[in-house]
C-alpha cells in the first residue's frame, strides 16, 4: 500500500511587487512549478504563501522561479520573521526612498513652478537644454525603476503598473527631448513637467502606501514583541538564562514580576496576576496559583512563579497565534479572485485605450498635442494598485483588530463569510458550559452539612473522576481526612475507608444493588434531578448518609452572547449528547429556544448538513475533539480557545480565551471588515470608471493623473486604516 506524501508549506517575503497585476502573475508562475498544489500571493502582506508536494519540488527551485519572474524572496525569512532585522531592514528601505523621493522633487520644482507662472499667465521658460538635464535623472535614474519593473514584467507576459508608468512618462519624455535636440522647442510641445511629476507623484504615493500597509500590520509586529528572547531555567539547582527558543517541554522556567512568560506552561509554585490582554483580549488581569496554565507573551504582575513548561518555541499560544494571523492576512476572500481577474486583463486594455484615445484625437480632431496628453493621461491615471489594495488592506486590518481582541480568523474566507451567518449552532459541555462539573449542593440526612460534605469529600481523595473533584474542590485541603483503604467501582462509584468509617458512594443504582434505603431524600433528589444535575450518593453500614449534587455550571457570559446574536438576527440552536432534560436545563437559562439533544458524536456533522440543506449560513461552536467534524461541516467554524487543538485545527475561526460572548464580536468584526472592503472595491472601480473616460476625453494632465493614481491609492489604504478604531461592545 502506498501513501501519499504529506504537503509541505512555505511563506516567503516578497519584494518587487507593485500592483495587483504583480501578484496575479506571480501566483500564475508559481502555479506552474511541478508539485505546487496551491500558491497565493499578498500585495498587500508581500508574502507568497505556498503549498507544495516536496517529493516534487524543492524550496530552493520556488525562490528560482520567484527570482526569475523579477521579484525578490530571501528563503533565509521564510515563516516568522526576525523582528529586528525586518524593522532594520525597513528603516534603510525608507531611508533610501526618501532621499530619491528628495531628489526628484528638488529636480522636479523648478519645472512645476515654470507651469504655475505659464498657467498664471507670466510666461516665464527654462531653457529647454536646462528642462531636459533637470529632467533626465527624475526620469532615468530615480525612475529606473519602473523600466526595471516593466521589463521583468512584459518578460513573464503580463503588463503592471509599471508598464503604464514607464509608457506614458517616456512618450512625454521622448517627444519633448526630440523637440530639443530638432531645435523646436517652445512652450506647447514640451511635457519634461509632466513626466517628472509623474513619477515623483508616483513615488510619494508608494511611500505613504508603504507606511499605510506597514500600520495595517502592525498587529503582527505587536504579537512577535510579546516573544521573549531569554528564559530562566532551573536546570541541576541552578538558574539559568537561555534563549526561550532552547526550553524543552517538562523544564522549571522561573518568572520574575513584571517578566513576560517565555512558555506555555503549568504554576508550579507561587501565586500573581497577569496581564494576557494582547493575546486574549481580556482588559482585566486574570488570578495565576499553583496548577493554572500560563501562555507565553503574558506579562507577569507582582509574585515570583515557578512554571513547568507544556508548550515551547514554535508550538507556544503566541507562535501558533502569529503564524494564524499571518495566514489570514495573506488569504484571499472569494471576492479578490475577481479582482484578479479583471487586474490580469486591466494592463492591456488600458494601454488599447490609450492608443484609441490618441488615434481618436489626432485624426478626428486634427490636434497631435491634445492626442498625446489624453494618451499619456490614461496611461498614468489607469494604474490599478487602488483596485489590488482594496481587499487585502481589509483583510490585513480587520483579522489584525480582531487578534487584538482576542478573535483568531483562520484565513479570508472564514472572514468573509461570517458576515452572512444567520444560524449558530452550539456545543453544550464547554462552550456554553465550564466544561468541568462544581459542586452545587450537598444534603445531609442527620443535618449536619459540614461533617458530611468533609466525609464525602475525604473519601474520594483517591478518585481521578471529574465529579470526584468537584466535590474535593468545596472542601478546604487542610480540612481533609486521611483515607485508608479506596476501592474504584467502575462504571458505579467507590468504596473508601475514612477515619475509620467505610464509606459507599455512587449512583442511585449502586444504592439499590446494595439494599440501601434512601426514600427519605428521594424527593428532594428528583427535584435536582430535575435541574439537570447530578447526584452522588453517599451511605455507610448499609445506611444512607446523604447526597451531593453536581453539575456542569453554564458560563457567565452564555446568556449575554445568545441575546447579542438574537439581536443581530442570528438564531441559535443547541446540539449536545447529553440527555434531554440536562439540555433544557442549559437552553433555558442561556436563552436559546432550540435544542438537539442525545445526539452521538458522529452525528453532529449531519445534524450540521440538515441545518445548511435549508439554505442559511450556519456557524457551528465547539470546543472538543468530538465538535471536528461538526465544525468542518458548517459553513463556519468557531472553535473555543480553551478546548482541544483538533477543534481549533478544524475551525476557520478561534475565540482564544473561550467566551462566547465574543461570538457577536467575531461577527460584528466581520461585517465591519466587508463593509469596508465593499467600499474600497466601490471606490477603486469608480475611479477608474469615472477617471480613463476623462482622460482620454483630454479633460486631465498628466500630472493631475498622476497625483489622482498615487492618491487613490493612500485613500484606498487609510480607508482600511479606519477599521482600527473599531470596539467591541
Amino acid at each position: 500500500m502506498t501513501h501519499q506524501p504529506q504537503p509541505a508549506s512555505l511563506s516567503l517575503p516578497i519584494k518587487g511587487m507593485t500592483c495587483a497585476a504583480c501578484s496575479t502573475r506571480l501566483e500564475r508562475v508559481l502555479g506552474k512549478v511541478a508539485g505546487v498544489d496551491r500558491a497565493l500571493v499578498s500585495l498587500a502582506a508581500e508574502r507568497a504563501d505556498i503549498r507544495y508536494d516536496p517529493t516534487l519540488t524543492r524550496p530552493e527551485q520556488l525562490v528560482e522561479a520567484i527570482v526569475k519572474a523579477g521579484f525578490q524572496a530571501d528563503l533565509a525569512r521564510s515563516g516568522e520573521e526576525d523582528l529586528d532585522r525586518a524593522e532594520a531592514e525597513y528603516e534603510a528601505e525608507a531611508r533610501h526612498q526618501l532621499l530619491l523621493l528628495t531628489v526628484a522633487a528638488m529636480l522636479t520644482l523648478p519645472l512645476v513652478g515654470q507651469m504655475i507662472l505659464d498657467l498664471s499667465g507670466a510666461h516665464v521658460m527654462i531653457p529647454p537644454w536646462l528642462q531636459l538635464a533637470l529632467a533626465a535623472p527624475v526620469q532615468f535614474w530615480i525612475g529606473g525603476r519602473f523600466y526595471r519593473g516593466a521589463w521583468t514584467s512584459l518578460r513573464g507576459g503580463i503588463g503592471n503598473m509599471d508598464v503604464l508608468v514607464a509608457l506614458g512618462t517616456s512618450a512625454a519624455f521622448g517627444l519633448s527631448a526630440w523637440h530639443v535636440v530638432a531645435g523646436d522647442a517652445h512652450h506647447g510641445n514640451l511635457y519634461f513637467e509632466g513626466a517628472a511629476v509623474v513619477i515623483t507623484l508616483v513615488l510619494l504615493g508608494k511611500g505613504l502606501e508603504t507606511r499605510a500597509k506597514r500600520s495595517a500590520a502592525g498587529a503582527i509586529r505587536a504579537l512577535m514583541r510579546l516573544r521573549p528572547d531569554i528564559a530562566r531555567v532551573e536546570r541541576d539547582g541552578v538558574i539559568l538564562e537561555v534563549p526561550a527558543a532552547l526550553v524543552a517541554v517538562g523544564e522549571i522556567v522561573v518568572v520574575r514580576p513584571g517578566e513576560i512568560v517565555p512558555v506555555d506552561g503549568a504554576v508550579v509554585e507561587g501565586q500573581s496576576q497577569m496581564d494576557e490582554s494582547l493575546i486574549t483580549g481580556e482588559s482585566l488581569p486574570v488570578a495565576k496559583g499553583v496548577g493554572d496554565g500560563v501562555v507565553a507573551g503574558a506579562v507577569n504582575g507582582d509574585g515570583m512563579l515557578r512554571v513547568a513548561a507544556t508548550r515551547v518555541g514554535t508550538e507556544s499560544t503566541i507562535s501558533r497565534i502569529i503564524r494564524m494571523v499571518q495566514g489570514a492576512q495573506a488569504s484571499k476572500a472569494p471576492v479578490q479572485k475577481l479582482v484578479d481577474r479583471i487586474s490580469a486583463v486591466f494592463v492591456p486594455v488600458v494601454v488599447a485605450v490609450a492608443l484609441a484615445s490618441f488615434l481618436g484625437w489626432w485624426l478626428v480632431a486634427g490636434d497631435i498635442q491634445t492626442a498625446f496628453v489624453a494618451a499619456v493621461s490614461v496611461l498614468v491615471i489607469a494604474c490599478p494598485c487602488a483596485l489590488g489594495l482594496a481587499t487585502p488592506t481589509g483583510i490585513m486590518v480587520g483579522t489584525g483588530v480582531a487578534a487584538r481582541h482576542g478573535i483568531l480568523i483562520k484565513d479570508a474566507e472564514a472572514l468573509e463569510r461570517a458576515h452572512h451567518v444567520s444560524v449558530v449552532v452550539f456545543d453544550k459541555t464547554g462552550t456554553l458550559t465550564q466544561g468541568r462539573p462544581a459542586m452545587i449542593s450537598a444534603m445531609a440526612v442527620d443535618g449536619d452539612r459540614d461533617a458530611f460534605l468533609r466525609l464525602a469529600a475525604s473519601a474520594q481523595q483517591g478518585s481521578e473522576h471529574p465529579l470526584a473533584r468537584a466535590v474535593l474542590a468545596a472542601v478546604p485541603p487542610e480540612a481533609l481526612a486521611a483515607v485508608s483503604e479506596f476501592r474504584s467501582l467502575p462504571g458505579r462509584g467507590l468504596v473508601a475507608t475514612v477515619e475509620g468509617r467505610t464509606l459507599l458512594i455512587g449512583s442511585r443504582r449502586l444504592m439499590i444493588e446494595e439494599n440501601i434505603d434512601l426514600s427519605s431524600l428521594f424527593a428532594l433528589a428528583a427535584a435536582e434531578e430535575a435541574l439537570g444535575r447530578t447526584i452522588m450518593w453517599v451511605a455507610e453500614a448499609g445506611r444512607g448518609l446523604g447526597f451531593v449534587s453536581v453539575a456542569d455550571p453554564v458560563k457567565p457570559s452564555s446568556a449575554r452572547a445568545v441575546a447579542a446574536l438574537r439581536a443581530l438576527g442570528v438564531e441559535t440552536v443547541m446540539l449536545t449528547g447529553d440527555n434531554a432534560l440536562a439540555a433544557r436545563v442549559v437552553a433555558d437559562a442561556v436563552g436559546i429556544d432550540r435544542v438537539v439533544a442525545e445526539v452521538l458524536p458522529e452525528d453532529k456533522a449531519a445534524e450540521v448538513a440538515k441545518l445548511k440543506g435549508t439554505g442559511r449560513v450556519v456557524a457551528m461552536v465547539g470546543d472538543g475533539v468530538n465538535d471536528a467534524p461538526a465544525l468542518a461541516a458548517a459553513h463556519i467554524g468557531i472553535a473555543m480557545g480553551t478546548g482541544s487543538d483538533v477543534a481549533m485545527q478544524a475551525a476557520g475561526i478561534t475565540l482564544v480565551r473561550g467566551d462566547p460572548a465574543l461570538l457577536a464580536e467575531a461577527l460584528s468584526i466581520s461585517r465591519a471588515t466587508t463593509r469596508k472592503i465593499r467600499q474600497n472595491l466601490f471606490w477603486a472601480f469608480a475611479y477608474n470608471v469615472v477617471a480613463i473616460p476623462a482622460a482620454a476625453a483630454g479633460l486631465l494632465t498628466p500630472v493631475i493623473a498622476g497625483a489622482a493614481m498615487a492618491m487613490s491609492s493612500v485613500s484606498v489604504v487609510s480607508n482600511s486604516l479606519l477599521l482600527r478604531r473599531w470596539r467591541m461592545r
